[in-house]
């Protein structure tokens, strides 16, 4: 089954924006249709634009991370990447390296341009989903 991880923007669109493509990619984690991963600098960073650019209160981020907890393997990865300079997307970077990520999927600039990171595809949700029509 193919392990994916999920950038900060999936996640904020998946929630924020009921029916967007980044929705639809994050169901068919919950469908068991792939491997999600992510870890703990991802879901601070999850909760954090929440709380500050969507004004979420603390309960509702609560329960959006526990239902990421519930649907990924939450990882802590041991190593510090350098590669970008937006920390954020190292983190990503290094999430993905310690799963044995196949894929990560994001909507960021400096992580699509890598277009791979060691052997992980990089691709926006679109791309994700196309894999799985049929």
């Amino acid at each position: 089954m193919l392990k994916v991880v999920f950038d900060t923007n999936v996640y904020i669109s998946a929630f924020v924006v009921p029916g967007s493509k980044a929705e639809e990619a994050y169901l068919l984690a919950v469908d068991g249709k792939v491997e999600l991963y992510s870890s703990v600098p991802i879901l601070t960073e999850t909760a954090e634009k929440l709380r500050g650019k969507f004004m979420w209160d603390q309960d509702k981020i609560t329960a959006v991370l526990k239902h990421i907890s519930k649907v990924s393997t939450v990882l802590k990865p041991p190593k510090r990447l350098k590669l970008l300079d937006d920390d954020p997307d190292n983190r990503v970077l290094e999430c993905a390296q310690e799963a044995g990520a196949g894929l990560i999927v994001t909507g960021d600039r400096h992580l699509l341009d890598l277009k791979q990171y060691e052997g992980t595809g990089i691709t926006k949700v679109s791309g994700f989903l196309y894999s799985f029509k049929k």
